[in-house]
């Protein structure tokens, strides 16, 4: 233990005098009141500290006591369920202790110490205890079982006790290694440092989110990074709860990383009531939430993705697939930038610090598909929200996001103004994923390749013919140019748009969206050829069956994909109709 005096007070930054022996990215308990900070400098004996709670009232003089220990989340099971802030306080704790705000200074574990969990034991006394070899197993709520391993900082040995299957606190020994080395339910884990694996691995298969615009225009991997960004108003965090509540991750990290209260209380109030259309139990149950919102310590803010990263990084080694929703990097890189400005360095462009790049890229890089020390198949997929301010994508975040994820799904606010949600520019989004993804979309429909490119030219087209419309009007276009623009609007509204709160056209399986999609495009090349054979537009838009098409997405339910031969039906009877009587 190392004790000092502080000397200087800056905000959430202070120094400490008389910190020679302690270590870079130790833990410290700063002042009269205990609270908790990180030393991010090192100068001689003097120790450059951020505090992680609110300091208010602190005083030169008061002193610092460093544990040796850099900072960490303790790992085990009861996360799953729990509201956490950035530092791993669980804030429901803290309101039954403090009420409404979060006093300083105040101590809690963050998880429950007294509550027994059953444990069964896949080994006994006298086996090798490697790492990524479970030592037993709890079943942590009724759909998710947590095995307990080795931790990985730990040495390789032999067990010389094990206790029988029971059930235990997180405090009480399970077993005992041959140089003493007691194991418990649980164990700690620094956060700045990622967690070890065998082999990282490719991307074979989406994260199927639901998401019409995002599962086939621009899909995302389990392992994949995605970002979202858009200007305020342009649905980025709704955007984020929707792929929270329909994607199928076995675990949601949701990290409220310097967003308002109130968007923290909308997940509080809906996740709880939400089925999970797998388990038809609350999602909850695979859910775990870090809000630090903006009216609390920006130094706890820059932290928080760390915590949720290790978090997730944790339920991976067990061959669970992880998504992660950051909402939003940006703020978090306002807290890289406040602190920055308060340690007197130097600013890059638009202030915020030379080394943005390298955190983004460390966050990011966290991500990924990988083969556990066990031998399973586990992924972490990072979904990043960013909110450039007035909606500039060339601003530094949004810019240097771009350099480490492969999927990027731009929110448009023209898009949101005309309430055309979820408002995701098909222009200016891409994913880099589609290659990788194209066996596993191709066993679900053998077309999905080709519809996905047709549709995709379709709207290009589209978007050069507004231009000209603005112009010259739509009337002055030929019937095969108007036609596009039907199309379109067919697509737009039929495809890419989506009712979330419309039971059926919430969620699409995969089998529905390629379904929807083929029959439009099948109607575009059919009338394409009838129009070139003489027919007017008017005739075409006349057709009962372009209305079913694009009410196909709310009235057909997942379940009874069989009532699309109705409409496919009605496409060929009355397109029928017309290449008879056009001799196409």
């Amino acid at each position: 233990m190392v004790e000092g005096r502080i000397i200087r007070i800056n905000g959430p930054i202070i120094q400490a005098k008389g910190m020679a022996s302690a270590g870079l990215y130790d833990v410290v308990e700063a002042g009269d009141l205990g609270l908790v900070g990180e030393i991010i400098r090192l100068n001689g004996d003097i120790a450059t500290i951020q505090i992680y709670e609110d300091n208010t009232g602190m005083k030169v003089g008061e002193r610092v006591v460093s544990h040796g220990e850099p900072l960490s989340v303790l790992l085990g099971p009861g996360l799953i369920g729990r509201i956490y802030d950035g530092i791993q306080r669980p804030l429901e704790e803290l309101f039954e202790r403090t009420g409404f705000g979060i006093a300083p200074g105040v101590k809690t574990h963050p998880l429950d110490m007294e509550r027994k969990w059953p444990f069964k034991p896949l080994c006994k006394k006298g086996d090798k205890l490697e790492k990524g070899k479970p030592l037993g197993v709890v079943q942590e709520t009724e759909y998710l079982q947590h095995p307990i391993y080795l931790p990985p900082n730990k040495q390789e040995g032999v067990l010389v006790e094990v206790s029988p299957e029971g059930t235990y606190t997180l405090s009480e020994p399970i077993a005992r290694m041959e140089d003493g080395t007691e194991l418990f339910l649980c164990h700690s884990w620094p956060v700045r440092n990622p967690r070890p694996y065998q082999e990282r691995l490719g991307m074979e298969e989406p994260l199927l989110t639901g998401q019409r615009v995002i599962d086939v225009f621009f899909p995302i991997s389990k392992g994949g990074t995605a970002a979202i960004p858009g200007g305020f108003g342009t649905g980025k965090t709704m955007t984020q709860h929707a792929v929270a509540k329909w994607c199928d991750a076995d675990i949601i990290v949701y990290i409220g990383c310097g967003e308002r209260g109130n968007e923290m209380t909308d997940v509080l109030r809906e996740f709880p009531e939400i089925h999970d259309p797998r388990t038809g139990r609350s999602i909850m149950e695979r859910t775990i939430l870090i809000a630090n919102t903006s009216n609390m310590p920006v130094a706890a803010r820059e932290v928080s993705i760390y915590t949720g990263v290790t978090l997730a990084e944790y339920y991976r080694d067990m061959g669970y697939h992880v998504a992660i929703m950051a909402d939003s990097t940006s703020r978090w890189a306002e807290a890289l930038r406040e602190l920055s400005g308060r340690l007197e360095e130097m600013p890059a462009e638009e202030g915020f610090p030379a080394y943005l790049p390298t955190r983004l890229a460390e966050f990011y890089e966290r991500g990924g598909r990988v083969t556990t020390l066990e031998g399973k198949k586990g992924s972490i997929t990072i979904i990043g929200a960013v909110s450039p301010p007035g909606g500039d994508f060339s601003e530094p975040v949004t810019q240097h996001t771009k350099r480490f994820i492969r999927c990027f799904w731009a929110l448009d606010r023209d898009l949101a103004n005309a309430r055309h949600y979820p408002a995701i520019s098909w222009i200016d989004s891409y994913s880099e994923y589609g290659e990788e993804l194209k066996g596993f979309w191709e066993k679900v429909n053998a077309d999905w390749a080709t519809t996905r490119a047709e549709a995709m030219e379709l709207l290009k087209r589209e978007q050069r013919l507004a231009q000209i419309v603005k112009l010259i009007g739509p009337d002055a276009l030929p019937d095969t140019s108007r036609l596009v623009l039907l199309c379109a609007d067919m697509i737009k509204n039929g495809f890419l748009q989506q009712n979330a709160f419309d039971p059926v056209d919430m969620y699409s399986v995969p089998e529905k969206q390629v379904i929807i999609l083929r029959l439009i495009m099948d109607f575009y090349n059919r009338a394409l050829r009838i129009i070139r054979a003489g027919a007017p537009l008017l005739k075409l838009r006349s057709l009962s069956v372009i209305e079913r098409i694009v009410r196909m997405k709310s009235q057909i339910p997942n379940e009874k994909l069989e009532l699309v031969q109705e409409v496919k039906s009605l496409l060929d009877r009355e397109l029928g109709d017309l290449e008879k009587e056009y001799k196409v």
